[in-house]
């Protein structure tokens, strides 16, 4: 036990650094459990979540289809001649585009996608991208949380407790929702300064034309049906008997074959350092499962609550937002899995709720910092290539208190209407 906890708080610790590469990493930590005999090779693969990992590479591989029919750069330059180029408005529509994808895609493909599009609106409005792309990095965030799809994290809860599609949408869909909406109102008031253009920029907008965005117009209407179809697909595969990656998987090779896209490519852009570091991330957590560790942790979790449902849920919650501020939300929800799944056992409760909690922790937490999510490290990078800093504590002072707003909304809403 003792070994195990060293080689995954050493792992943990060189990711948290983000000195070298997580993937790196956490291969590495990975294959010392195996080759110092705490988990054997086959007890390793049991614990690796293939469903979470088919999940993600079907999702990947329609979304590079997508974006090769030039549909993300369409929807955004329409909607910017239809706020008539007025910053504002063009915030406000961005935004909705991003919650609406990032809750149907995932979040770090919506901000590839939507932050170069943004770059160049805020250019031709000769205005600073920056109280642009925050809004959008919280929404981003926000809008994942809704749905199984949308944030990793989400889909390794699903993927280890069966909870569907539905289930996510139903239970977290209503207080995403007042999230948005609180978030856009804060950003209307409190930074209504920067959303101001000339009439002569604004006309510049409208003189945009967003049909030459289109680069393959069979292509974009193949691909926004086989995502029709996936999405159907996964409102209806509890009732079907189907898992979430068969589904994403199934529609993945309809798209290629009827996509005429090279497939060696498509497979080129996957991201595979990410899929590695899921695969990792199950195999070291698996170790701690093997040795007793979850056991013992959901033990203390039992004592510190009391077996009380609410308590368990408000401290799951806080606990999940605060660490995921400054830790990736991936591994620490991969770790967390087993503890609630321990906790249920000994309590003999219910823990529905908690996943809940873990979810709206998780995914809300990462707006809480610069490095609490991918989607985040993503859009500063992009705004460095252009010439823009966004700063550690300049995000900080908007993104912690929106994100602490978030949580306290989602602890009403579980006391209220989930527990």
């Amino acid at each position: 036990m003792i070994l195990a906890i060293g080689v995954f708080i050493v792992t943990y610790l060189l990711i948290m650094s983000e000195k070298m590469n997580r993937t790196a990493v956490a291969m590495v930590g990975a294959f010392l459990m195996v080759i110092l005999n705490i988990e054997g090779q086959e007890r390793a693969l049991h614990y690796v979540d293939f469903n979470t990992i088919g999940l993600l590479i079907g999702m990947m591989i329609i979304v590079n289809i997508m974006k090769k029919s030039g549909i993300f750069q369409y929807v955004a330059i329409k909607a910017a001649k239809l706020a008539k180029g007025d910053p504002w408005k063009i915030i406000l529509y961005f935004c909705t585009i991003t919650a609406l994808a990032s809750a149907l895609l995932d979040n770090v493909t919506t901000v590839l996608l939507i932050v170069p599009v943004t770059l160049v609106i805020t250019d031709t409005l000769e205005l600073n991208p920056i109280p642009f792309l925050v809004p959008e990095i919280l929404i981003a965030n926000i809008g994942g949380t809704a749905t199984l799809i949308g944030d990793p994290p989400n889909i390794m809860i699903g993927s280890a407790t069966g909870l569907g599609f539905l289930d996510f949408l139903v239970a977290l869909g209503p207080v995403v929702v007042i999230i948005f909406i609180v978030t856009m109102a804060m950003f209307k008031f409190g930074y209504k300064i920067h959303y101001v253009a000339s009439d002569e920029n604004k006309r510049k907008i409208l003189k945009l034309d967003e049909k030459k965005a289109i680069k393959d117009p069979v292509l974009m209407k193949k691909s926004v049906g086989v995502l029709l179809m996936a999405i159907v697909g996964f409102i209806l595969h509890q009732s079907m008997g189907y898992e979430s990656a068969t589904i994403a998987l199934f529609a993945a090779s309809i798209l290629l074959l009827i996509s005429k896209c090279d497939v060696e490519d498509i497979f080129i852009e996957i991201e595979w350092a990410t899929i590695f570091f899921f695969l990792s991330l199950f195999i070291l957590v698996g170790a701690l499962e093997e040795v007793g560790v979850m056991e013992y942790l959901a033990s203390k979790l039992l004592s510190i609550t009391g077996g009380n449902m609410t308590m368990a849920v408000i401290v799951i919650l806080w606990v999940s937002a605060i660490a995921s501020s400054v830790l990736d939300n991936i591994p620490f929800v991969a770790t967390m899995i087993p503890l609630i799944k321990n906790f249920g056992v000994m309590s003999g409760l219910d823990v529905t709720p908690l996943w809940w909690a873990l979810a709206l922790g998780a995914c809300l937490g990462g707006n809480g910092t610069l490095v609490g999510a991918s989607a985040n490290v993503i859009v500063s990078g992009l705004l460095a290539r252009h010439g823009q800093k966004l700063s550690f504590g300049y995000y900080f002072k908007i993104g912690f208190p929106l994100m602490i707003l978030s949580i306290g909304i989602s602890t009403v809403y579980l006391l209220v209407f989930i527990i």
